[in-house]
């Protein structure tokens, strides 16, 4: 099945490979050319069921979880180790040589920590490792920092990414008078006052659909985004204090977006900036009116959810 339709068009946002040429997406090809007259003309062919692997190859899905002190994020990186690039090396040594690279729920920045990752591979119909002896397996030839928690055959229609439909990351904060040593890499230390009351009403003049330009960092996409959930919630108490988790919760954020929240909404509780100062900094969509992102090493993604066909949800136990 195939159908044409025009969609404007200028050199100003259009490189010279995108104005002739094809692209292809999970399940189609879209054929565009650029007419004399400035418009360009697409033509979509479905090849397949959408986000099916390519022939001769089966999808396996993964629950990973790392620790992401020594990586520069999920993505793979040119001259900085990745999570994506040492799961793949793991499946090559199990003799998955022409698997794709993995993909992920979310790609998470550098320091970044995961308890609950969805993720996909495409591997050949030839790799004979069984699902149910596949996370083992691979467990085996991943280090420490790394393990893959769950694996098995992906539901039909399933894409990590593409499928997912709810992402949610939580912040810890150590609110104590000294550090803890068992904290350090998994929580920002606070060792001053700490109105969360004050931070949870902030938080909820941020919930909804907006433009959270304010909050993002050289972000290029278009800026809108709906947050569905930002709260303070108590964890576990240590000595002289408590951990503080910010829970946040959103289809999908902008590049620093979830550090962004925490950092303004940390300034609200510091007593830094009034809470009733957040609207407008959310409505003036200036990256400097918002709080500092706040440190890398306290934020953890801890689960994605997924609708039909692949209905699943995954859950941290926090």
């Amino acid at each position: 099945m195939s159908y044409g339709f025009w969609l404007n068009s200028s050199p100003s946002c259009s490189t010279r490979a995108e104005r002739e040429g094809t692209r292809r997406l999970p399940g189609k090809e879209l054929i565009y050319r650029r007419s004399p007259g400035g418009r360009t003309e697409w033509t979509e062919t479905v090849s397949g069921p959408p986000y099916a692997p390519p022939p001769g190859f089966r999808r396996r899905r993964l629950l990973l979880a790392w620790d992401g002190a020594e990586f520069a994020g999920w993505q793979s990186q040119p001259h900085a180790p990745s999570v994506q690039d040492t799961l793949h090396a793991a499946f090559t040594r199990l003799g998955a040589d022409d698997a794709a690279r993995p993909v992920a729920a979310g790609r998470t920045d550098a320091g970044v920590h995961a308890e609950a990752m969805p993720a996909h591979i495409d591997v050949p119909v030839a790799f004979r490792v069984p699902t149910e002896r596949l996370a083992r397996a691979l467990n085996a030839h991943l280090p420490e920092s790394v393990a893959v928690l769950e694996a098995g055959e992906a539901p039909p229609g399933f894409h990590a990414r593409f499928s997912c439909t709810e992402r949610r990351y939580t912040y810890r904060l150590l609110h104590a008078p000294q550090r803890h040593p068992l904290w350090a890499g998994r929580a920002l230390h606070i060792p001053g006052p700490l109105d969360v009351p004050a931070m949870n009403a902030a938080a909820l003049t941020l919930l909804g659909t907006h433009d959270f330009a304010a909050f993002a960092t050289q972000e290029d996409r278009q800026t809108v985004r709906e947050l569905r959930a930002l709260a303070v919630r108590p964890g576990p108490a240590v000595h002289g204090g408590q951990v503080w988790e910010v829970y946040v919760a959103g289809e999908s954020f902008l590049r620093h977006m979830v550090r962004g929240l925490v950092g303004t909404l940390l300034l609200v509780g510091q007593g830094k900036l009034r809470g009733e100062e957040v609207p407008a900094i959310l409505a003036g969509r200036e990256r400097a009116r918002a709080g500092a992102n706040v440190p890398a090493q306290g934020l953890t993604f801890t689960g994605a959810s997924y609708d039909a066909p692949a209905s699943t949800t995954y859950r941290s136990s926090r």
